[in-house]
């Protein structure tokens, strides 16, 4: 790398919208010089304006301006929005770059948009970095939580700047990690941001419902704050259970009515929950309290359908008869953190099947180790995952590991109970239900898929394995019903 120029950026942002813009002076605040360019100049205008005391900022009004305000070899960071606008931007880049230069793609890419576009880019000399970065603005701006993927030489050039603006934790011995690691080679890190937005679908849904039966039961929304708030000094502690308290507390400033309460309970979604779970089923990976999380989503949108469904059809209506209400708290507590690990244990079940599927050799632990902080999901939970894989990365699934096991059957009783009320009083608890299904599913020696493969090789003639034999088998059911070697 050339000797730093005082005239020349370290690293060029591109697209100064409130992420980009956050990002560029979390890194100005850090010291480094910060090329900045908008395809609107106005933008980069305004945000030099508002924040150009906070570093040393290097503004452009032409791409080619930009690109040649970066020292060689240059990094390059595009946040811009994902899709069409990317590949525009890209597009532009390629003629003004050098052999050896990074662009890396920080927003909220498909992972196999990433592969291409790496492969595109690495055809013609240069790094291609495709990057999740979790936080949100606030985390943008203060220390997210960052999942870059491409080629080790790309990280040992992007990689200490990321760590030095990434959230940090600091561990029980005193040590302190980043919370941005190399993920593996393309698409690896956008597709282990993916399964975070998964995860987070889930956790938001199976929050949601511990509230809805909470709601039921007779708990007020400042209850039920307290009872969240209770509950985040324990095990259940999260950025999401903290938020929860905080947001039932608040007061409409209309109406001064719970805000909860006046917001239309129709939930909104930008896709990476369904890219967690069409992918999922791409892999036979069973992340089914994910998908139902997505679908308790699409449901609460489809008003045309609930409108008509109050009207034409009944069961009870949400009321929980309850005899001892702090033991129906604590039977909600364990049913939550239950569901959690099953939701977390299906995330990290995906990234390990899709690294094997695409060539990555995901580092599971690491991926836990960097949503401890500065992400969305980050939870106490995450550090006891951690080290589960760091002890072992063969682990084939959280659930099962010999210290959450254990924790899972004192608790299930619990959580049986709370999916029995949710469904006898007409609460819908689809993760609840769904999680406590895959559990059960998981672990029963035998399950009905044999009956399934029978019928499959009834109608179509799908074969079926035996348990005493070695093959596959077809059954001549039209016929005389002897049994062929397929």
């Amino acid at each position: 790398m050339s000797n730093p120029s005082p005239q020349l950026a370290q690293v060029g942002v591109i697209g100064m919208a409130v992420m980009g813009s956050n990002l560029a002076r979390n890194l100005a605040r850090h010291g480094y010089r910060v090329a900045v360019y908008n395809r609107t100049a106005a933008r980069t205008d305004q945000m030099i304006a508002a924040h150009g005391h906070e570093g040393t900022f290097l503004p452009s009004h032409t791409l080619a301006d930009f690109v040649a305000s970066i020292e060689a070899p240059r990094s390059i960071i595009i946040m811009v929005q994902a899709g069409k606008g990317t590949d525009a931007v890209i597009d532009e880049l390629m003629p003004l770059l050098e052999p050896g230069d990074v662009v890396m793609d920080g927003g909220n890419a498909h992972f196999r948009d990433t592969i291409r576009r790496e492969a595109e880019v690495s055809q013609k000399g240069f790094h291609f970095v495709g990057c999740g970065i979790s936080g949100g603005e606030y985390g943008a701006l203060t220390g997210p939580s960052i999942m870059p993927g491409g080629t080790p030489e790309s990280y040992r050039i992007l990689g200490p700047m990321l760590e030095d603006i990434s959230a940090h934790v600091t561990n029980d011995d005193g040590s302190v990690d980043p919370c941005c690691a190399w993920m593996g080679p393309n698409g690896a890190g956008h597709f282990v941001k993916m399964i975070h937005n998964g995860i987070e679908y889930s956790d938001m849904q199976v929050i949601g419902e511990a509230w809805m039966l909470l709601r039921g039961a007779g708990f007020t929304n400042a209850e039920c704050a307290d009872i969240f708030a209770q509950w985040n000094s324990g095990d259940l502690d999260s950025y999401l259970i903290e938020i929860t308290s905080e947001v039932l507390r608040q007061k409409d400033p209309r109406t001064g009515a719970d805000l909860v309460d006046v917001i239309k309970d129709r939930a909104g979604m930008k896709g990476t929950g369904t890219w967690t779970v069409m992918t999922a089923l791409e892999l036979a990976a069973p992340v089914n309290g994910i998908a139902e999380a997505v679908f308790a989503r699409a449901t609460s949108s489809h008003d045309d359908l609930r409108g008509l469904a109050q009207q034409a059809l009944s069961g009870p209506d949400g009321t929980v008869k309850v005899e001892d209400r702090d033991a129906f708290v604590e039977d909600v507590r364990k049913a939550l953190w239950c569901s959690k690990v099953i939701a977390y244990s299906q995330g990290f079940d995906e990234i390990r099947t899709g690294g094997r599927e695409f060539g990555w050799d995901i580092r599971v632990a690491d991926a836990a180790m960097i949503w401890r902080d500065g992400c969305i999901i980050r939870a106490k939970l995450l550090e006891r995952i951690r080290k589960e894989y760091a002890a072992d990365p063969g682990l084939v699934s959280f659930m099962c590991a010999p210290s959450v096991a254990p924790e899972l059957a004192e608790y299930q009783d619990a959580w049986r109970r709370v999916v029995a009320t949710a469904v006898t009083s007409g609460i819908g608890a689809p993760v609840f239900a769904a999680t406590l299904a895959y559990y059960d599913l998981a672990r029963a020696p035998r399950v009905n898929a044999a009956l399934t493969q029978a019928q499959r090789d009834f109608f179509g003639s799908h074969t079926y394995e035996r348990v005493d034999d070695e093959g596959h088998w077809h059954l001549d059911w039209s016929g005389d019903r002897s049994e062929s070697h397929a």
